[in-house]
């Protein structure tokens, strides 16, 4: 068996891992790189397998840096099945064709801009989106299957956004068992709306994700009042607007709920409320199909879910035209729209409007990646470039990280406690090198496992004397 690191290695974003064993090739997650021109050269190179050659794909979740590249992936030749969720399988229906949309526009844009040059084309289509999602099929949590003879898969609540997967997959070969487990991406414990991460007692592999592995989240308490804190000043006392850079699946659903919460307990003023994104207004609707995947916490806090229902002040915007209506708003709005790291969508437009005057803030929820506008405006930049404009950044830039949908270093290593015994080797991905490395060295430390960092592209047999070089 080998397993190689395709993706996601000593980085946060493009989720990819192939497994070669018992005959077959499969994938784990198939995701998109991001953060600036140098992800979106990484994109277009050509997979580094033959696409037509891979069996069966199984993915964690529906973000796309874990599901980006699958219609690539399906245009390319792969013909198999997409294994996840059911709940993911909702997501991708509303993300991929998404996906597919802003791939085409950047390809008509390039070629308006650079006229009378081969033009980029859009690295997949619309239709190429549609037909991936003819070969995804979904899979309840914890119910065991089998995608090809030799190979047993199980999902298992990752709690980390709506559908999230840890995937267990057991592999024999020459009568050899092995099981691996990927975390995928895990949710913070004792956080309201979804389940909080499944523990996992054994594995012989385990791939571990490392976004925090070397940061800790405020407690709650503390962001709460916080998050509460920038509404109040920037739209009460300031006279500003709140902007808020959101992943349209997962993190605009919870911040919705806990504007509700703290709105319904008093503890805020009622603010406007816009959620200017067709995919998270999509996704919002997809989330109240799901209840039975929520916490009590979230069953017990009525109306939230429903649009409009007992929220007089949440809108959802459903044209352009309403959306740029909302640059037209100087002050009391809070204003939701992705993308999340504010590499596309309608955000860079708020941004645009918003980032100039000094009264208004942006609150960022999420993990910003390097190569971002996100990142560039948490790491402090005087000035960013959006739409070819240079734009003064005077508006005050929060980033909140006790949101995160990501689990922190105590989380993960609470998760890994799990174990019953350490795996025979345990794989940090899913991580910038400093986090991955941390979190690494709290595992050798603490619980004596064996663990490496690897880097992308390498290649890992297991066991050695079992190698068969195909």
């Amino acid at each position: 068996m080998k397993l190689k690191f395709l993706g996601a290695a000593r980085e946060v974003t493009g989720s990819c891992f192939l497994v070669e064993a018992a005959g077959l090739r499969f994938l784990v997650d198939c995701g998109m790189v991001q953060g600036g021109s140098a992800a979106a050269a990484r994109n277009r190179e050509p997979f580094p397998f033959d696409p037509a050659a891979i069996d069966f794909v199984l993915l964690t979740h529906a973000h796309i840096d874990h599901s980006g590249l699958l219609p690539k992936l399906t245009r390319a030749g792969f013909k198999g099945a997409i294994y996840t969720t059911p709940a993911t399988v909702d997501l991708l229906g509303v993300m991929l064709p998404d996906s597919a949309h802003i791939q085409e526009s950047d390809a008509k844009r390039s070629a308006k801009r650079f006229r009378g040059k081969d033009p980029l084309p859009p690295l997949y289509t619309l239709q190429d989106a549609r037909e991936c999602l003819q070969q995804v099929r979904g899979i309840e949590y914890d119910r065991e299957f089998a995608p090809r003879v030799g190979v047993r898969a199980r999902f298992r609540d990752a709690g980390h956004i709506l559908g999230s997967a840890i995937i267990e997959v057991w592999v024999t070969e020459y009568g050899y068992p092995t099981k691996l487990v990927f975390s995928g991406d895990l949710g913070q414990p004792g956080r309201p709306i979804l389940r909080d991460p499944t523990p996992i007692e054994d594995a012989d592999i385990l791939v571990i994700e490392s976004t925090y592995g070397n940061r800790q989240h405020k407690d709650f308490s503390a962001t709460e009042e916080e998050m509460i804190g920038i509404v109040e000043k920037t739209l009460f006392e300031r006279g500003g607007n709140v902007i808020v850079p959101a992943f349209a699946v997962g993190r605009t659903q919870e911040v919705l709920y806990h504007l509700h919460r703290l709105t319904s307990e008093g503890r805020l003023r009622q603010p406007r409320v816009f959620v200017d994104s067709p995919m998270a207004t999509e996704a919002t609707r997809i989330t109240r199909e799901h209840l039975e995947l929520f916490d009590e916490q979230a069953k017990r806090l009525a109306g939230w879910h429903a649009r409009g229902e007992n929220l007089p002040y949440l809108h959802f915007t459903e044209s352009a035209d309403e959306s740029m209506a909302l640059n037209q708003i100087r002050s009391g709005a809070i204003i939701i729209s992705a993308s999340g790291m504010c590499d596309a969508g309608r955000i860079r437009h708020h941004l645009r409007h918003n980032l100039p005057r000094k009264e208004c803030s942006v609150l960022f929820s999420g993990f910003q990646a390097q190569g971002t506008l996100g990142r560039q405006l948490v790491d402090g930049a005087a000035r960013v470039r959006i739409f070819g404009d240079d734009i003064p950044v005077r508006a005050a830039i929060h980033s909140v990280d006790g949101l995160s949908a990501h689990a922190d270093q105590p989380a993960l290593m609470a998760w890994a406690r799990g174990f019953k015994q350490a795996p025979e080797q345990t794989f940090v991905v899913h991580g910038e090198p400093s986090a991955a490395q941390a979190l690494a060295e709290l595992l050798q430390q603490q619980l004596g496992w064996q663990v490496s960092v690897p880097e992308r592209g390498r290649v890992v047999p297991w066991p050695d004397f079992l190698v068969v070089e195909r």
